[in-house]
């Protein structure tokens, strides 16, 4: 008789709590993709059900440079708000992440294993919404990439781009600033500090 894998997962779980953080965090994490570059609508995940849930539509004309989702079981609260001097806290969901690949992924609601390589310090709002920057794991193109330095500079000045028009509004105050990008070593102690607040406010696994 063949038997259930081990873990088995009778209903589908909740991707930001059921899922894992990642095989090696903080340097090799899982994301959880809820945009790809073909979207031109702002999907996020519903936290009440997991399910997507269509968030709005992009006034701009800028499409998503990278795949583009969150680290599960983490949390962005006081200690990731703590390392952004322009905010006054974190912006209460899980950490995003930018997840760079060499062929075409035009699919959400998918799960991948990821090597962090840096990060955008963005603020909305006063509130820190770090971008963590990363590449897809065994990419032919960019799998020995270690830090964000060594990527393109104009694939970081889209990123910064798309994130500072994406939630433009006509008439309407812009509320965002994305300061210098930071490398690995900055990226790892985000990543640790979204780990430590979600295990504050949600228990431990």
């Amino acid at each position: 008789m063949n038997q259930f894998p081990s873990p088995f997962f009778r209903w589908r779980p909740h991707p930001w709590h059921g899922l894992e953080v990642g095989p090696e965090p903080p340097r090799r994490v899982q994301a959880f993709i809820e945009i790809c570059p073909f979207d031109m609508v702002k999907y996020e995940v519903d936290k009440a059900t997991g399910y997507l849930r269509v968030d709005r539509s992009v006034r701009s004309s800028s499409q998503h440079p990278t795949l583009y989702g969150f680290i599960p079981r983490t949390y962005c609260g006081e200690r990731v708000g703590k390392l952004m001097e322009e905010a006054s806290r974190g912006d209460g969901d899980p950490l995003d992440i930018c997840v760079i690949t060499e062929r075409p992924i035009s699919k959400t609601e998918i799960i991948l294993n990821a090597r962090v390589v840096g990060g955008l310090p963005m603020c909305d709002n006063g509130e820190a919404d770090d971008k963590i920057i990363a590449v897809i794991e065994d990419d032919p193109l960019w799998a020995k990439v270690d830090d964000i330095a060594e990527l393109p500079p104009a694939l970081i000045d889209r990123l910064m781009h798309y994130f500072l028009t994406y939630k433009y509004v006509p008439g309407k105050e812009h509320q965002v600033s994305i300061g210098e990008p930071y490398g690995y070593e900055h990226a790892r102690v985000v990543i640790e500090a979204a780990i430590n607040d979600y295990n504050e406010n949600f228990g431990g696994q």
